[in-house]
């Protein structure tokens, strides 16, 4: 792939039978309103800009970056909630894009959400059973005391009393309403289950258990989850692969242990280096990085690498053209070109679109410390 040029799909390394969505240069713009009456599109917000993704069958794919960077607009393309500007997206080889409603419902069984805040997610007014069986009503797929069962059943496998069936959220605390969420995304059975930062809002004990049982469910049904968070430690512990994001574009990706042990994006170091540590030895080692100045306007977004603003490695080039990704595969991989270098996350060993990634052992302060800062 030449310098600039849009990142082209190619995932020969993964076989189609094992990918479960496939994003391909998926492009998500909002428009902006002003006037009084009669109103009128002024600019439009880059919330996605060219994206490609592949989520595996039975994996989780992590997906990380600060607020405003896309992650959330990302999942809902995904999942069909919203149309896309451009791009496709193809859920089990079929492409979801272009669907109507109609025919879009059936493909709604495979892909379920578990959102952010298990206290506004459920309906105070309506009882845990009613909630957790809404989705065998809509598809019609267990009515009765067939249904009661089935929904029983759920709130025991994902450790609640069956018995509480007709208390209302209320009464639950924190970790079980995100258990009560977990068990209606669970209902239909779907391969995909996209999970936007479920644990955010719970206290750290609660955590662990939510994500154990995320985990348990995972081997026991082979779900493939899309996991959305900020905690960088959460994302390494559930994820197989890390793709991380900013102003709307992915700046790198890859296995999980790989991106952790070996990051080669700035803005990805500058992530990692923010992270809480257990060890106190490990926090006093770590070079910290501080980022200056805003996050540019996703209205108007900087040409070339949209994180050079920010960046303390930032070279002329990087405000001119637009780095691809490109994979780390080999030595001198950061000058591959032309189709070799076409790549897609979720299909990758390691890519980067960063024209003058970071090498192990580098310090970003040697780069020069007129944009970023070490303390």
């Amino acid at each position: 792939m030449a310098t600039g040029e849009r990142n082209t799909t190619r995932a020969d390394t993964v076989p189609d039978d094992q990918v479960l969505v496939r994003v391909e240069n998926v492009v998500k713009h909002f428009p902006v309103k002003a006037g009084g009456f009669v109103k009128h599109t002024v600019g439009q917000v880059h919330a996605v800009d060219d994206v490609s993704l592949i989520i595996e069958r039975g994996k989780t794919l992590g997906l990380v970056g600060e607020t405003g960077s896309g992650k959330s607009t990302l999942a809902r393309c995904v999942a069909g909630l919203i149309p896309v500007t451009s791009g496709k997206v193809t859920l089990s080889g079929t492409e979801i894009t272009k669907l109507s409603r109609r025919a879009m419902r059936p493909l709604r069984r495979e892909v379920q959400m578990i959102f952010q805040d298990p206290y506004s997610s459920l309906n105070p007014r309506r009882r845990v059973g009613a909630i957790i069986g809404d989705p065998f009503s809509i598809h019609k797929t267990a009515t009765g005391n067939e249904r009661k069962r089935q929904v029983q059943e759920l709130m025991e496998r994902v450790g609640l009393n069956p018995e509480h069936f007709n208390r209302f959220p209320s009464e639950f605390s924190g970790g079980q309403r995100q258990r009560i969420g977990v068990a209606r995304a669970l209902a239909l059975r779907p391969k995909l289950i996209i999970a936007d930062e479920p644990v955010s809002a719970l206290d750290v004990s609660i955590q662990a258990q939510i994500l154990n049982l995320l985990g348990d469910l995972q081997s026991e049904f082979g779900l493939t989850y899309l996991f959305i968070a900020h905690d960088l430690e959460v994302v390494r512990h559930v994820s197989d692969k890390v793709a991380v994001m900013y102003l709307g574009r992915v700046g790198e990706a890859a296995p999980a242990e790989e991106l952790y042990d070996r990051p080669r994006h700035p803005y990805t170091v500058a992530l990692l280096s923010a992270a809480p540590a257990a060890d106190p030895d490990s926090v006093l080692a770590r070079q910290r990085i501080i980022l200056t100045g805003d996050v540019p306007s996703p209205i108007d977004p900087p040409a070339g690498c949209r994180f050079h603003p920010r960046c303390p490695k930032a070279q002329e080039i990087c405000g001119r053209v637009e780095p691809p990704l490109v994979p780390d595969n080999a030595p001198g991989a950061d000058d591959v070109t032309g189709p070799a270098a076409d790549a897609v996350p979720g299909g990758w060993a390691h890519v980067t679109a960063c024209h003058f990634p970071v090498v192990p052992g580098e310090e970003l302060a040697s780069a020069g410390t007129a944009k970023g800062e070490l303390v």
